[in-house]
């Protein structure tokens, strides 16, 4: 993204929703509709543990900076790190005027469990792209806190993930600057959604509106 203007700019966060479904992401992100679930509120109050603004922790070589702002002109996009660890170490980068020099590792935090599919991971790429291009330095892993199993596991940041990140933000910014809302393929996931009432994905079927209302009549 070339563009400088901040008022453009994305959530980080939404390439989980794009991941997902990129209809869901786009009500969300460009038509601003939501919906609770369990999921949702269980992911909140989670977050909520870890995000505590500008609440910094020494321990030991590592400081712990939690709730940090983070954007990406590349990207065109903002977002909130959970958690940063920052690690000293002589090829990082000066902290605060320290004298040791730091590498940051972002640390996401889920509810649930490791996914199948790369949403996870690539939102933390995007977080890792967004700390390099902020402090100038290269970050090499980050973690993911998964809640249900009580771990963080070690995610390697690498190009190829660092591409796809770039190509999924250029198509959210086509749909968004387009004000485009896609039809997707349904699916079982539609069960999961949290926006299911409000996208009716029954309709992106091959029927009319006058049929579908005829059966929920008739249910």
């Amino acid at each position: 993204m070339t563009d400088n203007n901040e008022d453009d700019y994305l959530m980080l966060s939404g390439i989980q929703h794009f991941q997902f479904c990129k209809r869901q992401w786009a009500l969300i992100h460009i038509e601003q509709q939501w919906e609770e679930n369990v999921r949702t509120v269980e992911g909140q109050h989670l977050h909520r543990k870890a995000d505590q603004p500008f609440i910094k922790e020494k321990r030991k070589n590592k400081v712990i900076v939690r709730a940090l702002p983070i954007r990406s002109r590349e990207l065109g996009a903002t977002g909130v790190c959970d958690v940063v660890e920052f690690i000293q170490d002589n090829r990082g980068v000066p902290l605060n005027h320290s004298p040791e020099n730091y590498i940051p590792v972002p640390v996401e935090y889920k509810r649930g469990k490791p996914k199948k599919d790369y949403s996870d991971v690539l939102q933390l790429t995007a977080q890792a792209m967004c700390l390099e291009e902020m402090l100038l330095c290269e970050v090499s892993t980050g973690f993911i806190y998964y809640n249900e199993i009580k771990h963080r596991v070690e995610i390697p940041i690498t190009d190829e993930n660092k591409t796809r990140v770039k190509q999924i933000f250029r198509e959210m910014h086509h749909y968004f600057n387009n004000n485009h809302t896609p039809k997707v393929k349904t699916g079982p996931f539609c069960k999961n959604c949290s926006l299911q009432n409000i996208c009716l994905p029954e309709l992106m079927n091959k029927q009319t509106v006058n049929s579908y209302i005829e059966r929920k009549i008739k249910e």
